[in-house]
């Protein structure tokens, strides 16, 4: 039986030496991080990276139509509703052409002044609700070029009885 285990023994370790024994080995390294809102007041996109990237409207050649912007956001306050309104007129440009954007935030169309958007009875437990960007079609076609905006939203908790 000793002698079972020492060619046994030898056997494993002039294996292992070999090259062709080794298994490959690969190491990958990426970064995880976590955005935890607090618990009172929150208004944050479903994908993170709605905000963090540049989102395409879609040009449908056949219909003349740009396919709108969707997204859906989670929204809390439990002190109130919630307002929101735009920082500045949404739009389109190529340099020459603008294409004027309609957004609107749980089905209410947001204005350069502040308008409730969520209830307070809705805020308080938390909801989500969608997000929609779309064009606003002109009389014209669409003219060709490479068109970029920015679609900048402000929100707001509102305290209860107040008018956004």
């Amino acid at each position: 039986m000793t002698l079972f285990k020492t060619l046994a023994f030898a056997s494993l370790s002039a294996i292992c030496v070999l090259p062709s024994a080794r298994a490959a080995v690969e190491r990958e390294t990426f970064e995880v991080f976590v955005e935890i809102p607090t618990a009172q007041f929150y208004v944050l996109p479903v994908d993170p990276t709605l905000v963090q990237r540049d989102q395409p409207l879609d040009y449908n050649p056949v219909s003349s139509q740009l396919k709108p912007l969707r997204a859906q956001f989670d929204v809390k306050n439990v002190s109130g509703a919630i307002g929101a309104r735009l920082d500045a007129e949404p739009f389109l440009f190529n340099g020459r052409e603008r294409i004027d954007l309609r957004v609107t935030f749980n089905n209410q169309e947001l204005g350069l002044t502040s308008s409730e958007v969520v209830s307070s009875t809705d805020a308080a437990p938390g909801k989500r609700v969608a997000l929609e960007i779309a064009a606003i079609k002109a009389a014209d076609d669409y003219a060709p070029g490479n068109y970029y905006g920015t679609v900048h939203m402000v929100f707001d908790a509102l305290a209860p009885g107040a008018n956004p």
